[in-house]
Formats: structure tokens, C-alpha cells, sequence
């Protein structure tokens, strides 16, 4: 009942039990996520404990295993057989005197035979005996043989006075995987032992796979890892974590308390009753300026809040340099966190919605980090209201793909490209456009300014498989005429993943090197525009006898070629070949090519009535050109492709090499033949030139004010000022520009005759080296 005057408000009867009962149902909810909040984090401990200690036998049993290899290698009788260049003795040997070795041989380095038919006998077999051969100790993986999985071992020898052998050891998993079978895991936890992407055992809840790199710890001496997940910690009702959640159960238990054996009057806030019998309206002027007076507090009220925006906490911690010119970049745990992409991703988000767009597609490539940034990533872009579609496992291209085959419009994909394996990044497309420059900035000054998007509940999430879709899509355009062998190096990208069922799709024959997923690229660094990292391609071609061989970056997007001869193919001439066939069904096209790419290149689109365009290096850079001009094809020296002729316009390497060999396919003349007879000049890879971090541009200004003054140093030469300086002579060209990516220079040198590729070299040189002191300028 309602008191008279002063009184307060008094809970009796039924309504004191009822409204106890209430708070003791929510004190139960809190409770309960309170407990399953600790419970999660006692998981989490006890997997970490028990994946370090399996870690530590696992490790000890690897050891054991290379070590006795070792000392039975150096016994006599198998020391006098190899010396007598007795293969054969040298195996009975090792056999007779290593009990428990399921078998013993020896190979000459040659490895003919293996060769001969390579998927007969293993691909694991053959990459161990190759990483054998370059080792100055025994190595040791996981193989297929006999089979099933066996641990392998395998060792160079000499054979012999002068010969050379390889030493192959099959023993049984259980030698290796023993200490993680004895090893107590909690069963909402997950456990693997992993070599690339291929999972050895696995151990408790398989629905934490994906997770599993997080707490990824690797095995010193070679390729395997040891892969742990635990269930995400889920935050209670209101956000709040375990010790909060259980003090406000506590409280709410306290309250209830106090409403059934407390006092049986509570005093509740009531407001006061007006004097007099009868409350009287407003009259009609009262009403009117009541309004006038509401509507300029609520204007005030409105920039109130506009004034008292203000960035979230973690924003003054964000470093500004890792939005970079194309995409975001930085180095993990140091510049990214979670955390860091939860706050990009909800700054990303904020801008989707800007576009009236809401879904947002989500993958990531094959870098350790990649699961816990893609998560946060995701948490971010539902923060502020996005629905997030995650493909999970994919190359960069592929999420572009997504983005077009789910129609949303807008996508991320967690990816470091070809940098070393402490970094990742994000690519980011928005309504169909990929931000670079002044955009990415953007994203920077929306979080610090706290200009962030948050929805009153989170977007949708939901998993979806795209990669049979990509697959189907380029298979139905593109089928070779004749067949065609090709290696295949993913140098242990995200694009092995693919490389070999697209391929196979449309009609090669396929030959995978590196195509293991393994984001701490054991074999060599995932850049083809590099030539140091084409050589283990190049020898397998030759092995291999095949027609091409062809490289990817880190996450896909970029493609290498290298000819049966070892001869590096350089972006700039394939872009000649596609050019050539582009230009066949589309004359007059637009063909856009960046400053890196050879003088010859505007000539040959010319011949084949085109109309060439050079534009700036960067692969979203590229990308606006193209919308603009409405270009049917482009391309960058660095390796990126980008077709809009039966294709959506973006760089994607695998369509790239689909689309290489269709032409090659069609040609009468070996793929050899079809690539000696592209225009060619005398040129030099890209060359780099580490500087101090900040000065690239600074530095590379300097060099474009002495050419544009009247003192020109390159005088006869045609000056290009779009990115760098890049003068072109009768006889060749020269460039020098910024890297937007890293803190490097970056030059490039073409010319008819090896003296004049030396004098413009002389004088970029003699415009670089005063600005650079004693440096090695590496020209």
C-alpha cells in the first residue's frame, strides 16, 4: 500500500518473497557465470601445463631419436660399410644393430629413382631426403610409409672415395608421439602435434583446431609443432568478468536476504505529492515554452556528448605506423594484439555502416597469429553492428572472391603478404573499394578520436566455406587444351592450401613443393619477386623434367615463374603475354602497369592496340586506377596480376597461373619457347636499400629536386615524377622510390647493353651516395 505523506513505500505480503526471489534468480545466473568463468580459466591453465609438459617429451624423444641415429651412423661396421661404398651392408647393418627400426635404406643423392614417380613414393619421404642433402646433421619428420604415418630419419653420408648417399630410417609414430599419449589433458581442451597443416594426433575437442595456433609451441630440429586450444572465455551477463560477476551475486544474495527477515518496511524513493486535492495541467503557454525549453536542452544535450567523445583507452597505445600506405601492418604481441584488432575491427566496422553496408566477410592466411587476430577482428566488427561471414583458412584472393560471391560488398583479410613471420596485417575492401592512403589514415583518426560505432547488441556471426566455390568458378572459365606439368612452391603459404586442386581443375599436372601450410615458412621466405627464394623451385623443375615452374607470396596474391631452364620470368614480361591476350578480344584496352615494369612493356601493348598506362607501385593504388580508367588488365613487377576481363579486377596469383597456363596450353611451342620469345632488355631485380625508418621519402625528394632543377644530373633522359624519379633514356631507364611498406629504397636498372645499364647506374649512384654516406648502396 501507499503511505500517506513522507512515508515510504512498505514490501509486505507477497511482494517482499516475490521481488526476493527475483534477485536470488539473478544472483544464480550471475553466480553460474562466475563459476564457468573460472572454470574456462582453469582449463586454460591446465592445458598450458599439460602441452608444456608434453612439449618437454616430445622434445626429449626427437632428440633421443636424431642422437642414436647419430651414433649408430658413426659405428664401425656401418662406418666400413659406407667407406667400401656398400649401401646395401651399410642398411643390414644399421637394421641388425637398432632394435625396434622398422626399416633401414640407402639412397644415392641422386634420388633418381624417387624422382622417377614421386607420388609412389611420398612427397614427406622425398622433402626429407632433399632437406638431408642440404644438412650438415640428421633431420627428422613426419612421412607417410608403410601405409600410415612413421616417423622418419634421415641423414647424408659419403659413399665410398668419392660418392655421396642418402640415409633413410623408418621408425614407428609411437617412438615420437608416446609422451603425448601419457600426457592428462582436460577434455574441453585440445591438443596436436602438427607438421604444416597436416595434424599427427590430436587430443580432446576437435572444435578448437582452428583455435589451436594460439598457444602453438614448435619442436627445436625440425617442421613439427606442438598446437593447443582452449574454449574462449565468455564474459557474463553485462560483460563482466568472473571475480565482478560473483560480487554482484553476492550482493544481490544480501539484498534478498534483508527482504525476508529484515525489516518488514522498506523505504523506497517515491516522488513527493503535490499540495492541494487536485494536480492542475499546464496551460497552453506554459506547455509552449516547456517545449521551446526541451528542444534547446536537447540540442545542448547532443553536443554535450559530441564534445565528451572520447577514444577508448587502448587508443593511446595504437602505433600510428602500422597504417601504412595499402593495408595495416605490424609486428605481433609488440603493434598487434587481439585487443588492437578488436579496436580496428570496430573502427572498420564503423565505416562499413557508414556505407549503409552491414556484412563484412572475414579470412585469414596461414600465419600463427591469424586466429587470435581474426578473432578479434570479428569481435570488433560486431561491436559496432557489422554481421561477420568467417572463411576461416584462405588466401587473400579468395576473401576478395568472397566479397563478390556473397555479396557483401566489403571484406578483411588477416594477412602479413610476404613479410617475416612476426608480422600480419589486414587487407581491407569497403563497399568494393580497398583502402589505401588517406583512407587507412582514416581508419586511425576514427579510433582516436573515439568516432567508434556501438551497436546496442553485437552482429550476427556465421562460418562459411568458400574455397570449393573459387575453385568451381575459375574451373568452369578456364580448361588447358593440352596438359601441362607444373611444380608448384607456396613456400608453405596459405596458397598451398589451393594451388593444387585449382590446378588440377583445369587440367595440370601438379607437382607440390612447400605446399604444407606453415606460418613459420620453414623452407624459405614466401616472396617470389625475389630470386634466392625461386632456387629450391628451379632445381625441382629441372628434377622434375617439367614444362614451368610457378611461385606464390605468403597469402596468395602474388605469382613467380621460372622456365625449365632456371630462367627467372619476370612480372613485367608476363604481363606482356597476358597483355597480348587480353588485347585479342578486347582491342584498345586499357593496360596499367607500375614504375618497376620494363621500357618495353608501353611498346608491345602499343603493337597489339592497346593503350598503356604506367601508374604508381601498390596493389590498392593500382586497383582505384583501374576503376578509373575502366582497364581491362594491370600488373606490378612485384608480382601482382590483376585481370577484369573474366575475372572481378582484383590481384589474385592462383587465377594469375590459371590463366598462364590457358595461354601456354594453346601455343604449339614448349612454355620454354613461349617466354624466350618476350621482348627482353639487360635488367636487375629489385634492389633494396635499407635506411633509417622515416627517410625513404625524405631521401628519395632530394633526388627528385636535383633532377628537376637546373643542374639535371640526367640530361637526354625523359622524367617521371608519379612514384620516385624514373628517367628513361634511348637506351634503357632507371628508377628510385620509397617502399611504402618498409624502410627501404627501392632502385631498378634496365638497358640494351651491359655499358649502359652501367652508366645510368653511375648516375643514380652519384646522386644516392653523398645522401647516404659509406653505405653499400648494392649496385
Amino acid at each position: 500500500m501507499i503511505g500517506s505523506k513522507g512515508k515510504g513505500v512498505a514490501v509486505t505480503g507477497r511482494t517482499g518473497p516475490l521481488l526476493a526471489a527475483m534477485l536470488l534468480l539473478l544472483a544464480g545466473l550471475f553466480g553460474w557465470s562466475a563459476v564457468q568463468q573460472w572454470r574456462q580459466a582453469n582449463t586454460g591453465a591446465q592445458l598450458e601445463q599439460a602441452r608444456d609438459s608434453a612439449l618437454q617429451g616430445l622434445q626429449k624423444a626427437l632428440d633421443g631419436q636424431l642422437l642414436q641415429f647419430g651414433k649408430h651412423l658413426e659405428s664401425a661396421r656401418v662406418g666400413q660399410a659406407l667407406a667400401a661404398g656398400d649401401g646395401a651392408a651399410a642398411a643390414l647393418a644399421l637394421r641388425e644393430t637398432w632394435t625396434g627400426v622398422e626399416e633401414v635404406q640407402v639412397w644415392p643423392a641422386s634420388l633418381e629413382a624417387a624422382y622417377a614417380d614421386p607420388a609412389a613414393f611420398g612427397y614427406a619421404r622425398l622433402a626429407l631426403l632433399e632437406a638431408a642433402l642440404v644438412s650438415d646433421k640428421p633431420v627428422a619428420r613426419v612421412v607417410r610409409d608403410a601405409g600410415g604415418a612413421r616417423l622418419g630419419l634421415a641423414a647424408s653420408v659419403p659413399l665410398g672415395s668419392d660418392g655421396l648417399a642418402l640415409v633413410y630410417v623408418r621408425q614407428p609414430l609411437m617412438q615420437l608421439t608416446g609422451p603425448l599419449d601419457a600426457v592428462r589433458a582436460p577434455a574441453e581442451g585440445y591438443l596436436a602435434l602438427r607438421q604444416g597443416s597436416y595434424n599427427v594426433l590430436e587430443r580432446g575437442d576437435r572444435k578448437l583446431a582452428d583455435s589451436g595456433e594460439v598457444l602453438a609451441r614448435p619442436l627445436a630440429n625440425s617442421s613439427l609443432r606442438l598446437a593447443a586450444g582452449v574454449p574462449s572465455i565468455e564474459p557474463g551477463p553485462l560483460g563482466l568478468g568472473a571475480l565482478a560477476a560473483s560480487i554482484v551475486a553476492l550482493l544481490l544474495v544480501l539484498i534478498a536476504v534483508l527482504l525476508l527477515v529484515g525489516k518488514s518496511r522498506l523505504p523506497l524513493p517515491r516522488r513527493a505529492a503535490r499540495e492541494g486535492t487536485e494536480e492542475q495541467g499546464p496551460t497552453l503557454s506554459e506547455s509552449l515554452a516547456q517545449s521551446a525549453a526541451e528542444v534547446s536542452t536537447g540540442a545542448s544535450a547532443e553536443q554535450g556528448a559530441a564534445a565528451a567523445l572520447e577514444p577508448p583507452p587502448l587508443a593511446a597505445s595504437l602505433a600510428p605506423g602500422i597504417f601504412r600506405a595499402y593495408d595495416i601492418r605490424g609486428v605481433v604481441g609488440e603493434e598487434l594484439t587481439p585487443k588492437v584488432a578488436a579496436l580496428i575491427g570496430q573502427a572498420i566496422g564503423s565505416e562499413v555502416l557508414a556505407q549503409g553496408l552491414r556484412e563484412v566477410v572475414v579470412g585469414r592466411d596461414g600465419r600463427l597469429s591469424g586466429p587470435e587476430l581474426a578473432a578479434g577482428l570479428a569481435e570488433g566488427l560486431r561491436r559496432a553492428g557489422c554481421d561477420v561471414i568467417d572463411i576461416g583458412l584462405a588466401p587473400t584472393p579468395v576473401v576478395y572472391f568472397a566479397s563478390h560471391h556473397l555479396r557483401t560488398g566489403s571484406c578483411v583479410a588477416v594477412t602479413g603478404s610476404h613479410n617475416p613471420p612476426e608480422y600480419n596485417g589486414f587487407k581491407i575492401v569497403i563497399a568494393g573499394q580497398t583502402l589505401s592512403g588517406d583512407a587507412v589514415t582514416a581508419l586511425y583518426q576514427r579510433i582516436v578520436e573515439g568516432r567508434l560505432t556501438q551497436a546496442p547488441s553485437p552482429g550476427s556471426y556465421q562460418q562459411r566455406e568458400v574455397n570449393e566455390d573459387y575453385v568451381r568458378r575459375i574451373a568452369d572459365d578456364v580448361q588447358l587444351e593440352r596438359p601441362l606439368k607444373v611444380v608448384a612452391d607456396a613456400g608453405n603459404g596459405v596458397a598451398g592450401a589451393l594451388v593444387q586442386p585449382l590446378l588440377e581443375a583445369i587440367g595440370a599436372d601438379v607437382i607440390p613443393l612447400y605446399c604444407d601450410v606453415d606460418g613459420t615458412f620453414p623452407n624459405h621466405h614466401p616472396d617470389p619477386s625475389d630470386p634466392a627464394n625461386l632456387q629450391d623451385l628451379v632445381q625441382t623443375v629441372k628434377r622434375f623434367d617439367a614444362d614451368l615452374g610457378i611461385a606464390f607470396d605468403g597469402d596468395g596474391d602474388r605469382l613467380g615463374v621460372v622456365t625449365p631452364d632456371g630462367t627467372i620470368i619476370f612480372a613485367d614480361r608476363l604481363l606482356m603475354l597476358f597483355a597480348a591476350d587480353v588485347l585479342l578480344r578486347n582491342p584498345g584496352a586499357m593496360v596499367i602497369y607500375d614504375v618497376k615494369c620494363t621500357g618495353k612493356l608501353a611498346d608491345f601493348v602499343l603493337r597489339h592496340g592497346g593503350s598503356p598506362m604506367m601508374w604508381k607501385t601498390g596493389h590498392s593504388l593500382i586497383k582505384a586506377r583501374m576503376a578509373e580508367t575502366d582497364a581491362e588488365l594491370a600488373g606490378e613487377m612485384s608480382g601482382h596480376f590483376f585481370f577484369r576481363e573474366r575475372w572481378f579486377g582484383f590481384d589474385d596469383g592462383l587465377y594469375a597461373a590459371a590463366r598462364l597456363l590457358e595461354i601456354l596450353a594453346l601455343r604449339e611451342e614448349t612454355p620454354q619457347e613461349v617466354l624466350e620469345e618476350l621482348p627482353q632488355s639487360i635488367s636487375t631485380p629489385e634492389i633494396k636499400v635499407p635506411v633509417a625508418d622515416g627517410t625513404p621519402h625524405a631521401l628519395v625528394s632530394l633526388v627528385v629536386s636535383a633532377a628537376q632543377s637546373a643542374d639535371n644530373p640526367f640530361v637526354g633522359g625523359r622524367i617521371s615524377t608519379i612514384d620516385g624519379l624514373r628517367v628513361d633514356f634511348a637506351d634503357g631507364w632507371g628508377l628510385v622510390r620509397a617502399s611504402n611498406t618498409t624502410p627501404v629504397l627501392v632502385l631498378r636498372f634496365e638497358a640494351d647493353t651491359e655499358d649502359a645499364l652501367e652508366r645510368i647506374k653511375a648516375q643514380f649512384r652519384a646522386q644516392l651516395q653523398p645522401l647516404l654516406g659509406d653505405q653499400d648502396l648494392g649496385f
